[in-house]
């Protein structure tokens, strides 16, 4: 979760997403290293997704809304208060979260939990699955002896101990570094992995020591599950991203605040050197993002609302070789706090407010690029020096952007075979000559990839 402030109720946030298997393994395991995370949609509604677009598409992962049963509320944020841990949320029970596993696996789709372990909720009543809570007594599975000591808010995260011994936005803090709430976070995952998971979102990892979560892990009975962090990078804070890295990838949050910046106010043509060039982790530790549920709310990245601007950002993040990439798929919102349509039952893609990012053309068809180009080094990058820019990824593919007002025509160099291609971004061919050149016009805020296998539309 992020840093948030109090509207009314306690608002709470979680993050962003990126899973990893092993200390010295970064990036998700396999060849597909995409994740579609399908902010708040029930698991009936993932499950079809995974058949009839994740899949086909070649995502390698979908990222589901934490299953734990949860205080009662129509907001999404209710989903990252839990009371027990019983997979009895608004979302879906038991039976239908081990559907949507088996369906999702039947389809090639592994999935990655958004996991909340830091803290309980932050008031008393009953949760959505009938359990009795108050703030620091949740019965059968913690007490007020199983919490820190610190019970005000984090107010400095200059001072470690405050950061992550204290509470965040006023929720009860887990005592994560004594045996039995370790036993019990362990235990919790342990179940979810017992029903097919293959990976886990640990949000708020930044309010728990590294040494914590390397212990919990440790109990796991697949201690090589994906782990994706969320430690949001703050200069001159106590507690920084690198810290986790042994545990697996962590969430690189300034890759999406940068993005933001370079898209709406700088050139694409600084993007060269994109990544470790830029003093971000290592590419193999890194999950990236255009968005998230938290980012894309509080306006420090780009969203949906921002049209174009968004979709090539993640064109360009699906081209590039840097780190796992998260595409965010929420939707519609003007109300910062508002909870998923339909009690997060999509029916239909494009309806009722659903936006389905994942599955919009121009991001879609970047998955099988990004699949197709895996392991292929950045070749004849060229730009203008401004807003236009196009690389290729080895042999096997290239892109080009045009983030300027008016429409582009050039020949570009490439290190494709000659032949017939198709462009994923509009479905028309181009022809690559015998000296690896292509001629093309881009219009404005529009896009050009072609990869290898691909020739025909």
């Amino acid at each position: 979760m992020a840093r948030r402030t109090l509207a009314g109720a306690v608002a709470l946030a979680a993050a962003s997403v990126v899973m990893t298997p092993t200390a010295a393994e970064a990036s998700p395991p396999g060849t597909k290293d995409v994740t579609a995370v399908l902010f708040e949609w029930n698991f009936a509604s993932v499950a079809r997704e995974c058949t009839t677009t994740l899949g086909p598409a070649g995502y390698g992962y979908v990222q589901v809304s934490p299953p734990a049963e949860h205080i009662q509320g129509a907001q999404w944020w209710t989903s990252y208060q839990p009371v027990s841990y019983k997979i009895a949320g608004r979302l879906g029970d038991r039976t239908a979260f081990r559907n949507m596993v088996n369906t999702c696996h039947a389809a090639g789709v592994k999935v990655v939990v958004d996991t909340v372990i830091n803290h309980m909720s932050a008031g008393n009543g009953t949760g959505t699955g009938g359990s009795s809570y108050t703030k620091y007594d949740y019965p059968g599975l913690y007490s007020s002896y199983d919490f820190d000591t610190c019970r005000s808010e984090i107010n400095n995260y200059r001072d470690r101990w405050n950061v992550q011994n204290c509470e965040l936005v006023g929720l009860a803090d887990l005592d994560t570094g004594e045996e039995y709430v370790r036993r019990t976070i362990a235990g919790y995952m342990n179940d979810l992995l017992s029903l097919g998971v293959d990976g886990f979102r640990i949000d708020a990892a930044k309010h728990m020591p590294a040494a914590d979560l390397a212990n919990i892990k440790s109990r796991l009975t697949n201690p090589g599950a994906y782990w994706k962090q969320e430690v949001i990078h703050g200069a001159g804070e106590a507690v920084q991203p690198t810290e986790y890295t042994g545990n697996g990838d962590v969430q690189e949050f300034r890759y999406a605040y940068d993005l933001k910046r370079v898209f709406n106010n700088e050139n694409l043509a600084y993007l060269k050197n994109y990544g470790e060039g830029w003093g971000y982790m290592n590419s193999s530790v890194s999950g990236v993002f255009v968005d998230n549920h938290d980012t894309e709310r509080n306006g420090s990245t780009l969203s949906y609302k921002d049209n174009a601007h968004y979709t090539l950002a993640n064109v360009f993040m699906l081209a590039w070789p840097y780190g796992a990439p998260d595409i965010n798929s929420g939707y519609e919102f003007s109300d910062h706090d508002a909870g998923p349509p339909n009690g997060g039952q999509v029916n239909a893609c494009w309806q009722n407010g659903w936006k389905c990012q994942h599955a919009w053309p121009e991001i879609k068809s970047m998955v099988a690029f990004r699949n197709a180009t895996r392991g292929q080094a950045v070749t004849n990058w060229w730009d203008n020096g401004g807003d236009a820019i196009a690389f290729g990824r080895g042999n096997k593919g290239f892109v080009a952007i045009n983030h300027e007002s008016g429409s582009l025509t050039r020949t570009y160099q490439t290190s494709l075979p000659a032949g017939t291609y198709c462009n994923v971004q509009n479905n028309t061919t181009v022809t690559v000559n015998g000296s690896g050149q292509l001629t093309a016009t881009l219009g404005s805020n529009t896009a050009l990839a072609v990869y290898a296998g691909k020739s025909s539309c």
